[in-house]
């Protein structure tokens, strides 16, 4: 059975409409007009234990809607959605000890006190013995390397060790499904890393599912095998990364070190060029054609050096979002 799954699930949400002036203003008061946002629009994706999933989109695109209805913070408009079993919105004890929830944007530490003290409040809240606290706090205080810190007040800890310190908080109650909204905004490149090492290894450990938005594309390219992207409220794909690569980089990066420089009219025959900077050239070449190009290279220039990359990750996810669709 699935751990997640949504069917046709849709959020409309109704804003009022105002018109400029004091008319306008007077008007709203009165005789309050309003339209429909849709917010999600018929999003159908399944997500079995275990798996790591990415879900993309661009700000504004639905994803965190999303997940605050698989969490059952907010009511669906329309569709079907299960949640290790639950029906989210009706917020069971046993669903929500299932589940957690980690925004980014969001903290749910007291700001003057120990972690230490925060941590007591959830071990209460969902019922742990203090032989199951204190054994859940050592583990997880090792796996995120916070020795030492969950003694001081919250405030005094750097925003990568108050992150992970938010972890810790959250996966107390040892949760099935984690669902993580930009759980490294805002941290430095080692606190990134720090975070992604921590989420895998508790992947592995609980065989937990973990569903993962970021705008860091290193943490799904770093922990996801497959991804869901929304545009404007729709799932436009569900599949794996390197399927999305294929079908919409129709190109790969070809880099070339001649021994010596060439004209632009030159090196034209040989792909679209991206970038020249004296010997060295940056092509963009065809996938079906790259074979051929890339003996056409070698046999016709001086090259002392050619290497053969993808294009980056940022770079294609940006071309999906702009299309709006995957071709």
């Amino acid at each position: 059975m699935s751990t997640v799954l949504a069917e046709n699930l849709s959020k409309v949400y109704p804003v009022a409409v105002k018109e400029p002036g004091i008319k306008g203003t007077l008007l709203h008061f009165v005789r309050r007009s309003y339209r429909a946002v849709e917010a999600v629009k018929q999003v159908s994706f399944q997500i079995e234990p275990g798996e790591v999933v990415g879900f993309l989109g661009a700000n504004g695109a639905g994803k965190t809607t999303t997940l605050k209805m698989l969490t059952g913070l907010i009511y669906p408009s329309a569709g079907r959605v299960r949640v290790a079993g639950y029906v989210p919105f009706r917020r069971q004890a046993d669903f929500l000890q299932q589940i957690t929830l980690v925004m980014g944007q969001k903290q749910q530490l007291i700001w003057d006190l120990p972690a230490l003290d925060s941590f007591k409040i959830n071990a209460a809240i969902y019922g742990l013995s203090e032989r199951e606290y204190r054994q859940r706090v050592g583990e997880l205080t090792e796996m995120l390397a916070l020795e030492g810190k969950l003694t001081q007040p919250v405030r005094k800890l750097s925003l990568g060790e108050r992150m992970k310190a938010e972890l810790l908080a959250a996966l107390l109650h040892q949760p099935q499904v984690l669902f993580l909204d930009e759980p490294t905004l805002g941290l430095d490149v080692n606190a990134q890393v720090g975070v992604r090492e921590f989420l895998r290894e508790y992947n592995q450990r609980y065989g937990a599912t973990i569903l993962l938005t970021s705008h860091y594309m290193a943490d799904i390219t770093a922990l996801c095998q497959r991804v869901l992207l929304i545009h404007q409220g729709q799932l436009i794909y569900d599949g794996s990364l390197d399927g999305l690569l294929e079908r919409f980089a129709p190109y790969r990066e070809v880099q070339v070190k001649l021994t010596h420089p060439q004209t632009e009219a030159e090196l034209l025959p040989y792909g679209e060029i991206k970038h020249m900077e004296g010997p060295s050239v940056r092509f963009l070449v065809q996938r079906g054609m790259l074979t051929r190009i890339v003996a056409k290279m070698l046999a016709e220039l001086d090259v002392i050096d050619l290497t053969v990359t993808e294009p980056p990750v940022e770079e294609v996810i940006g071309r999906v979002f702009r299309a709006g669709v995957v071709s």
